[in-house]
């Protein structure tokens, strides 16, 4: 994982079957949209989040498409309806080809 890249999400431990729930995710990156110069005069590359996933028991529940505008640290909320018990993956997909990636488990 690239320096100061840190996932977090919050999923509740437990729910009933087909109970909405509310997921919270917030990745700490810096986002750097390749249009600023650093101290030299040069171009600082392009490094953003550009996709955020989300799948529950291998079916996917939210795909995002980021762009160069996204802040900071993203951070989405988002429901999802829990049918059984499982684990949630959450992926985020770098410019640069890295891939940062947390799970969470619920049970029901």
């Amino acid at each position: 994982m690239a320096s100061g890249v840190k996932p977090r999400v919050k999923v509740p431990k437990s729910a009933s079957a087909g109970e909405g729930i509310v997921i919270k995710t917030l990745i700490s990156h810096p986002m750097e949209s390749g249009q600023r110069k650093d101290g030299d005069g040069n171009p600082i590359p392009r490094s953003i989040i550009n996709r955020f996933t989300c799948d529950f028991n291998g079916q996917n529940v939210i795909d995002v498409t980021l762009e160069p505008a996204i802040s900071t640290n993203p951070y989405f909320e988002f429901e999802a309806t829990v049918p059984e018990a499982g684990e949630f993956k959450f992926t985020w997909y770098d410019d640069d080809g890295s891939v940062y990636e947390d799970a969470k488990a619920i049970t029901v």
